[in-house]
């Protein structure tokens, strides 16, 4: 009988926690201060934590708990807190996140709040939204999804007049992503509605004066309107069959709903072009058929170059997908595709979207750290890796480039606008790829070829 092996101990994980994803989703809505309901420490390594990718500030709100509380319970520190956050930033939204230690002692959130609008009733009180992400079971990406979901139900309670919008629900995407998706929108003709969008809040400008909450994000009444919209188009394979904010506008106010893979590459950027169409009516704009050529183009160019390059890939499930299904596209041969998250099928979801372009299907990993990364790809040969910046250590052991994507990238500049989406997206990943593998042979050459 074969048994599991003994578990020791995760070392560099390849995912962060739940609530950090949920915070990262209240961030993107207009006036909305995320709250983590537990101790100090957690929004204290949250902040520092995003910080390093985004360069900005990160306020972060907290209910403090201490001991006492762990054994009392926390509802007059969280009651406390919210009364703190109205008088200290005037928020016009409240995103309380729960944490390990407020799931384990079994505080009723949503009882405690109900008790404070109650209590506080007389007050000009934000939208409290509230969400349960306890940090010991699954990923930040779960976290976000639950927080948009949470957003989702709790603030768009009403049907409104049908307008000519289209709801764009991008998952964990970069700022420069998320610019992206709205002006693909707008080239169809309509008007985006992005649940969340952190292009201003986490990627703004210089400013004179400091904001408290920075400009920017979701305004709560555009949420409010998604009811009404033509359509909704929510991206990630991960979450088919799963019950998000999309299926939640769908079931209660008929918006139909386009759930498609991240639009990275070629092919999974004709699905939202084709989900695009089918919400608007209007076809593909010429402009979106330029981009799409100059890819096709860019892809015969360098296929010499990157024609059976082996690769691994890790990260965040739903981009992990969208990277090998381009890799696959470019002629790479992706021999490893690993992902922290766990029961995600992944497999499947990668199999769908590279279809017949594998040479050699890859090894599938989920619920991985990085130690068991490194120990499955070193006897694979690897040529590249693309994912985040904790792939370094083995990048560097191994004498191999590293295509910095996704979150955290914490050791180089610009993180949040790197673009990974669309046909655009396509082409600076594709570029960067290339010249990564130019460079190495470059540099690896005893003479140094000035022509390549």
């Amino acid at each position: 009988m074969k048994t599991k092996e003994s578990f020791v101990s995760t070392t560099n994980a390849c995912k962060l926690c739940k609530p950090l994803g949920a915070t990262l989703a209240f961030k993107g809505v207009e006036g909305c201060v995320p709250f983590l309901h537990g101790s100090q420490g957690c929004a204290t390594y949250m902040r520092r934590y995003i910080i390093s990718h985004f360069r900005e500030p990160m306020d972060i709100a907290s209910s403090s708990l201490g001991e006492k509380n762990a054994i009392y319970g926390g509802g007059p520190n969280l009651k406390k807190g919210l009364l703190n956050v109205m008088q200290k930033y005037g928020a016009k939204v409240v995103g309380v996140a729960s944490t390990c230690l407020t799931e384990t002692i079994g505080d009723d959130m949503p009882m405690i709040i109900a008790e404070f609008r109650r209590e506080f009733g007389d007050l000009d009180l934000p939208e409290i939204v509230q969400v349960s992400t306890p940090s010991y079971e699954g990923t930040h990406t779960e976290g976000f999804h639950a927080a948009v979901r949470a957003m989702a139900d709790q603030l768009v309670t009403d049907k409104v007049e049908p307008h000519g919008g289209v709801n764009v629900m991008p998952g964990l995407a970069s700022a420069e992503d998320q610019r992206h998706l709205a002006e693909l929108v707008r080239l169809f003709g309509a008007e985006p509605t992005l649940l969340p969008d952190t292009s201003d809040t986490l990627d703004g400008p210089a400013l004179m004066e400091y904001e408290r909450i920075p400009s920017g994000g979701t305004p709560l009444s555009a949420i409010r309107a998604m009811s009404g919209a033509r359509g909704t188009v929510e991206l990630g394979r991960t979450l088919k069959g799963m019950r998000t904010g999309g299926d939640g506008l769908a079931q209660r106010f008929d918006v139909p709903l386009f759930k498609i893979g991240t639009p990275v590459g070629l092919r999974e950027t004709d699905g939202l072009c084709a989900a695009l169409e089918a919400i608007t009516g209007a076809p593909m704009p010429k402009a979106l058929l330029k981009e799409r050529g100059r890819l096709v183009d860019a892809l015969v160019d360098g296929h010499k170059y990157v024609f059976g390059k082996r690769v691994v890939v890790y990260g965040e499930p739903d981009l992990a997908i969208g990277l090998t299904a381009f890799l696959a596209e470019m002629g790479a041969q992706p021999v490893l595709v690993a992902t922290g998250a766990e029961k995600c099928g992944l497999a499947g979801h990668v199999a769908e979207a590279c279809g017949d372009l594998l040479r050699e299907r890859p090894e599938i990993c989920e619920g991985v750290d990085f130690h068991e990364i490194a120990e499955k790809a070193e006897a694979m040969g690897p040529e590249l890796l693309v994912g985040n910046s904790k792939g370094y250590p083995s990048a560097r052991k191994w004498n191999i480039p590293l295509i910095r994507t996704g979150f955290p990238i914490h050791d180089r500049f610009g993180g949040q606008r790197i673009l990974h989406m669309g046909y655009k997206g396509a082409l600076g990943l594709y570029d960067a790829v290339v010249n990564a593998v130019l460079e190495k042979k470059q540099s690896d050459s005893p003479v140094g070829y000035g022509y390549l």
